[in-house]
């Protein structure tokens, strides 16, 4: 007899768990029972599924790298208990929190799949059912060996599986709110749910580790022509932040004033360490490969190749947080699947 797969279904609030008030039309939170009330299709899986709720659900926007740590040790507590996680999240910062659980949990043997809506589920053409259904189905699904067929931090949206850690949210307003360009899918939601088992992650030969410690003092600042670098002085202040994410133009560029040069040398020789990411969302940073971008690469900038933004945070966050003398090295390896 085929035992069912107990999954621990983690409820951080968000749009999904949101109901419209009849009176004023207003978006009120509810209580995390009333999605099994709007979802009764659950009960029909066979799956048994845990729910768990954040101590404070909260409105995405308001997420904070605590709340990383707490799912991460609520995760730890149940981890050999349950067959894998589905967390239910708001979207604004849905790719932020993924990207940090990839590199707060590696070598990891289960699924963790975060899912939400664009409308809650409540309402008539909310997305939140599918999303959630298919959710726990995927991280229900076995091989031949009875293992789990998805072994990493993963988005699943409109259809659509992506791994955690190269996804962004590209729309406010469709439903197909999620992307991954330098990517391939890792799975697909249809007339059958497909895992592509060559661009997943494969089983770790090693255990998987927990690491529920982050750093806050990293920065992060775009590019725009014209941009007056000594206004961010803060920003480019080793006392605030040991790490600064700059979002440059292409392959790696920046402007050349002098100006700017001096605000990001000053930082560099205070022990400042920046981190180039492009601004583009397909393809990579390619350090020098023209002379706007050769002032990065000269002072030693961390390449971020094709790391999305929220990767390249969060990665930051768990390097500085976790390691006494992070390194170049460190960071431009790939740990979890991150970068090509």
């Amino acid at each position: 007899m085929v035992m069912k797969s107990n999954i621990l279904l983690i409820y951080t609030g968000g749009t999904i768990g949101m109901m419209e008030n009849p009176s004023s039309g207003e978006l009120e939170p509810l209580k995390f029972e009333y999605i099994h009330e709007q979802i009764p299709e659950i009960q029909r899986l066979d799956i048994a599924v845990v729910p768990v709720s954040l101590s404070q659900p909260l409105d995405s926007s308001q997420m904070h790298p605590s709340h990383w740590i707490e799912l991460v040790e609520i995760i730890r507590f149940h981890y050999t208990r349950v067959d894998g996680f589905v967390i239910l999240h708001g979207t604004d910062t849905l790719a932020f929190t993924a990207s940090a659980l990839s590199f707060m949990i590696q070598n990891l043997q289960k699924p963790i799949i975060l899912t939400g809506s664009q409308l809650p589920v409540g309402v008539l053409r909310s997305d939140g059912k599918e999303n959630l259904l298919a959710a726990l189905e995927i991280a229900h699904k076995k091989n031949h060996k009875n293992q789990p067929q998805l072994r990493e931090v993963a988005v699943f949206f409109q259809s659509k599986l992506f791994r955690g850690n190269r996804v962004s949210k590209i729309s406010t307003n469709q439903f197909d709110a999620f992307a991954s360009p330098n990517h391939p899918l890792l799975g697909f939601a249809g007339v059958e749910i497909e895992i592509d088992q060559v661009h997943s992650l494969p089983f770790p030969p090693k255990k998987t580790v927990f690491y529920p410690r982050l750093a806050l003092n990293i920065g992060l600042i775009k590019l725009y022509p014209g941009i007056h670098l000594p206004s961010y002085s803060s920003v480019f202040n080793v006392l605030n932040h040991g790490a600064v994410v700059i979002e440059a133009f292409g392959s790696g560029n920046t402007p050349g004033d002098p100006s700017f040069r001096e605000v990001i040398s000053n930082y560099v020789r205070e022990g400042g360490v920046l981190v180039t990411v492009s601004q583009c969302t397909s393809g990579s940073v390619i350090p020098g490969k023209y002379a706007a971008g050769q002032l990065l690469m000269q002072l030693g900038a961390w390449n971020g190749k094709n790391l999305t933004t929220e990767a390249a945070v969060t990665k930051l966050m768990w390097l500085f947080g976790n390691q006494s003398k992070p390194t170049k090295a460190l960071f431009e390896k790939t740990h979890c699947g991150e970068s090509d």
